[in-house]
């Protein structure tokens, strides 16, 4: 239940910081929580108190405007004061609206332009490989960002290359912010596609499962010739009724009324 706890957590710093913010993106944020709170409080390598230790595994948030999500969890595992939170996108501060690698502890990559953080997640495993180095790559990549050509050419490199310290997750929720990824610009089936690339493929049915995704990390751990994909069929907004499978949730804050509601709803 700690894990769980955690994560409820997490959801309440999202509202809470992109309400205070009036802007911020909270459906692709909130859809991806268990996913970071898996990662960060049981399987990643990594030191609050060393941010730039040499063997700490790499996380990259290749969807750069879910920063919310991993400056909630980068806070709640201790890298910096949960006060900056409160700070999100104002003029000055230490959390803008994407990671930025230079001013804030525990983000190893700066993101935003679609796709080109996924390409610095296969540098970076690649480089690990080639220097003897055991440390491990994470990635979460968009399913609308995946629209984006980069993501294949890095794709095909990984595999190319036996990438098997990399582990990718798409976050499945099926929206960006112009509708149903589907009717945009379709990315299905998308492990079918991943799989052609040469990749190791895991379906996480409930991405907002803790077990479901422990077990496909557990999986995909023992796979040593190639990198593997998880793809985690999520809930857009998971967790504030009136923001879940909503589109227009991608990219607006909250009113006090709505925060207000939503942090009932998460203490509930």
């Amino acid at each position: 239940m700690k894990l769980e706890a955690t994560a409820t957590n997490i959801r309440r710093d999202i509202v809470s910081m992109i309400g205070k913010a009036s802007s911020g993106h909270p459906g692709g944020s909130l859809s991806a929580v268990e996913i970071l709170t898996l990662l960060y409080f049981e399987k990643m390598n990594v030191d609050p108190k060393e941010p730039k230790k040499a063997d700490r595994d790499r996380f990259v948030l290749s969807k750069g405007h879910a920063a919310p999500v991993l400056y909630a969890t980068l806070a709640a595992r201790g890298f910096f004061d949960r006060q900056e939170l409160g700070h999100l996108r104002q003029l000055g501060a230490m959390l803008q609206g994407h990671p930025d690698m230079k001013h804030i502890p525990g983000v190893d990559m700066s993101t935003g332009s679609l796709g080109q953080g996924f390409s610095s997640s296969v540098g970076m495993a690649l480089g690990a490989k080639l220097s003897g180095q055991s440390w491990h790559t994470y990635v979460l990549l968009g399913d609308g960002e995946i629209q984006e050509g980069i993501v294949w050419e890095a794709a095909m490199a990984a595999a190319h290359y036996g990438l098997s310290n990399l582990t990718a997750f798409v976050d499945n929720n099926g929206l960006q912010i112009d509708g149903r990824v589907a009717d945009v610009m379709s990315p299905y089936p998308i492990d079918e596609k991943f799989a052609a690339f040469g990749w190791n493929v895991i379906t996480v049915e409930d991405g907002n499962n803790l077990e479901q995704l422990r077990t496909a990390l557990d999986q995909a751990e023992t796979c040593t010739d190639k990198p593997s994909v998880l793809v985690c069929k999520t809930v857009k907004g998971k967790g504030v009724s009136y923001m879940e499978n909503q589109a227009g949730w991608h990219g607006k804050g909250p009113s006090p009324d709505q925060v207000a509601q939503a942090l009932r709803e998460l203490d509930a």
